[in-house]
Parts: C-alpha cells; sequence; structure tokens
C-alpha cells in the first residue's frame, strides 16, 4: 500500500463509517477513526523511511518531498477542528510545489477551521489557478457565503457566485453528493436573499435530494440539518424535527441539531399551549381587550379592497376565525387583538396570538420583519388574505395540533388601522453552520 492508498483507506472509514457500524455507534466514531489515523500516519512514515533507504543514493526529489507534506496534513485533518502540525506539514507543500492542488484545497480547510475565511478563500482559488478541482469549488462555495460584510448587492453577488461554483463542481462528478449538497445550501442561501421566490426552495430541495442518493452524504449529519432549517422556514416542523433528530444520531458529539431539536420543540409547545389557553388570559381581561376592537382597526382595507399584486384591486370582506379555511383565504381579512407573544430563538419569525371578535385564537407568524419592528399585547391587527396552516404533528411522546396563519412580510399587515411601511421588512438571515457549511 502506498501513501495515497494509505490516505484513500482513512477517509473512506471515515466516510463509510455507518456502512460497517451501527447507528449506536455514532458516540464512538471519532474515537474510531482517531485510531485509523494513527495507524496511517505509521503507514506513512514507514513508507518514507523505506524510500529513504532506497534512494540513499539518489536526492529525494522536491515533487516527492510536497506529496509527502501533502499526505501527512490530508491525514491529520481527516478529524474536525485542525491538528497543529496539519498546517505546517501543508503549508510546506505549497512552497516545495505550489502546482500541488489537492495540498491548496486541504490549507485551506485548515485555515477555514480557524475561522480564517479570507485566507482559505485564497487557498482554494490557488487550487484552482492549478486544476479544476471539485473539492476547491465547493469550498470556495461555502466560504463565498461566509464572508461578511459589503452591501446588500454585494451579498447577493456573492451567494449568485456561491451557486455557480457549486454548480461547477456537481458538473464535474454528478454523482457526487457532497457537491449536491453543498449546491442545495447555496440555493437555499439564496432563497433569502431574493425576495424568497418559492422555484430558489424547489430547486435547494431538488439538489438535497440528488444528495441523499449518494451512501456517504446519506450518513453525513450536516445534510439532515441543513434541509431541517429549510423545512423549518417552511412551517413543515416534522420534517424539520425528524431531520434534526437524525442529524443528533448520526453525530452526538454536534450539539447544534440537539439544541435545535429541543429549541423547536419547546418553539412548538409554546405555539399549542398559548393558543390552547388564549394567552393564558383571564376572560375579563380579554373582554376588555376586545371591547376596543372596531372596523376602524382595518384601516384601509375597511373600504372593502385594496392593491394587489400589479396593482389590481382585490375585493375584502372581514372575516372571523372560524370562517376562513385551511389554506389562502382570497377576497377574506382576519381582523383581531394580539393576546400574547412567543419568545424563541428557533424561529425566523415574530410570533404571537391573535384574538377575534368571537374569542377564538390563532397564532400568527410573521416573516421578514426588521429588528425594530413587532406588535404588543392589545395591539389590533389586520390580516388580508390570511394563509391558514394545520400544524398537526405526532413527535415522540408529544402531540401538536393547531392553527397558525403565516404572513411573509409584516408590509401587509395593518396595526393599529394603519398599513405598515416598507422599513418593516428585512430578509432574513440564513444561519450558515461552519461544521462543515
Amino acid at each position: 500500500m502506498d501513501g495515497n492508498e494509505a490516505v484513500d483507506a482513512l477517509y473512506h472509514f471515515r466516510d463509510h463509517y455507518f456502512e460497517t457500524h451501527d447507528l449506536e455507534n455514532a458516540i464512538n466514531k471519532q474515537s474510531d477513526v482517531e485510531v485509523q489515523l494513527q495507524l496511517c500516519t505509521e503507514k506513512l512514515q514507514t513508507l518514507q523511511g523505506k524510500l529513504t533507504h532506497l534512494r540513499a543514493k539518489i536526492p529525494y526529489s522536491i515533487d516527492d518531498k510536497a506529496s509527502y507534506f501533502m499526505l501527512l496534513g490530508k491525514a491529520l485533518n481527516v478529524l474536525p477542528g485542525t491538528h497543529p502540525e496539519a498546517q505546517d506539514y501543508l503549508t510546506k507543500s505549497v512552497k516545495l510545489n505550489p502546482k500541488l492542488g489537492e495540498a491548496w484545497v486541504v490549507l485551506g480547510e485548515c485555515y477555514w477551521s480557524k475561522n480564517d475565511i479570507e485566507t482559505a478563500k485564497n487557498c482554494f482559488q490557488g487550487a484552482l489557478n492549478h486544476s479544476n478541482d471539485k473539492v476547491a469549488l465547493r469550498n470556495l462555495s461555502m466560504v463565498l457565503r461566509q464572508i461578511k460584510g459589503g452591501t446588500q448587492e454585494e451579498r447577493v453577488t456573492r451567494i449568485e457566485e456561491s451557486v455557480d461554483k457549486a454548480k461547477e463542481a456537481v458538473k464535474l462528478d454528478i454523482k457526487d453528493g457532497a457537491s449536491w449538497l453543498i449546491l442545495g445550501n447555496a440555493y437555499f442561501s439564496l432563497f433569502f436573499v431574493k425576495g424568497q421566490n418559492p422555484s430558489i426552495l424547489k430547486q435547494s430541495l431538488s439538489a438535497y435530494t440528488q444528495a441523499e442518493r449518494d451512501s456517504v452524504i446519506k450518513c453525513n449529519p450536516d445534510l439532515y440539518f441543513n434541509r431541517a432549517s429549510l423545512y423549518k422556514s417552511l412551517q413543515d416542523y416534522e420534517l424539520a424535527l425528524n431531520g434534526y433528530q437524525r442529524a443528533t444520531l448520526l453525530d452526538p458529539s454536534w450539539n447544534e441539531p440537539a439544541a435545535s431539536l429541543k429549541g423547536l420543540l419547546d418553539y412548538l409547545t409554546q405555539m399549542r399551549d398559548l393558543t390552547a389557553s388564549k394567552g393564558k388570559l383571564k376572560s375579563k381581561k380579554l373582554r376588555s381587550l376586545l371591547s376596543s376592537l372596531s372596523s376602524a382597526d382595518l384601516g384601509p382595507y375597511a373600504g372593502g379592497s385594496y392593491k394587489g399584486v400589479g396593482g389590481a384591486n382585490v375585493n375584502l370582506s372581514a372575516a372571523s376565525i372560524s370562517q376562513l379555511s385551511v389554506g389562502q383565504n382570497p377576497e377574506k381579512v382576519l381582523c383581531g387583538k394580539v393576546i400574547c407573544s412567543i419568545q424563541s430563538d428557533h424561529s425566523a419569525a415574530f410570533s404571537f396570538c391573535l384574538v377575534d371578535e368571537n374569542q377564538f385564537c390563532i397564532s400568527v407568524c410573521v416573516f421578514n420583519y426588521s429588528p425594530n419592528w413587532g406588535v404588543k399585547i392589545g395591539d389590533s391587527v389586520a390580516i388580508p388574505e390570511p394563509l391558514i396552516k394545520n400544524i398537526n404533528i405526532s413527535f415522540q411522546d408529544q402531540t401538536f395540533d393547531f392553527l397558525c396563519v403565516r404572513v411573509e412580510s409584516p408590509i401587509v399587515m395593518v396595526v393599529n388601522g394603519k398599513k405598515q411601511s416598507n422599513e418593516t421588512q428585512s430578509p432574513a438571515v440564513l444561519a450558515v453552520c461552519a461544521f462543515s457549511d
């Protein structure tokens, strides 16, 4: 076995771990990989010793030394984080042979794990200067989305470039699920910065489906975590919960999926319980709040119509919660009083409970709101053509069954008789997981 075969075997053991081990062994994966890493480095050192002996009379070539240092650095980079010696070996490798693209890629990953995004980007671009490498392309796709700062236009440009790099990686090897996964993540980011076009989200889900066909990526917790975040933004909560749970099982040492799972369960519990209890308000307080509810709270919607997409007039008639159906409710406007808000760091929405004139209660989730926007207890809220979601979930030993109004932007709402301005809207920001993307 030569050096390349030894390192390839190490990565194969890591990436195909669950093909030979039960899911219950996930907690042992890192320690098992550490054992294989030790065996691999010993093989590399043994091979190096043999070559040194055989070539005692022949000078060891610079390219051979560069390859050896690259293999050592790559082997040490098999585990999360950066091994203290890995970066040193890889730096020596690229100095000895600047055209060794794989060394540039792994060196970039070392800098990336230290959150040195700019240097990592330069390394990946350095690799691409010498060859069109799929790993360099998808790594570059990821770091482009992690660069902070700049104008909104510059951020959009970086995300679009990220999508293009991921597409290039897919074209180089259409069967590589890792490239499909990165493309799915790139589309998901693009969805948030380009007006939340549903067709972009469909492309993201399609890429994730392609990624899952790869036996390696099928056991990658990143796929399930990132796709769960997508499902959460769509309020497909059961799929999101299952995804976070799967990611947790595949990597018990990774805390974020477990925290996201617990956070989402806590959020759903709050929505369910506060909707059922009408914000835990006493009847007298509830009647007092509703006594001031009037047609004036409809604001510009009180006239029986409003300007829809393209400036066309849309007829509207007031409807109570009981008169609404699951799905879109055209030509209807819902009006009620805010009775409580639902606080959570695990939802991209501003969430609250609304009670109508008949004391029926429903939860409301408003997306794409600016940091300074919100509603408080006692505010009157009118929502035109409300989209009703039926949240009906059974997960583990818990059941959730309630209705929710999904509002894509606060600018369609009327609060205390006033239409909300464009300043109340802010594009959602996707939290990017640095575990691999």
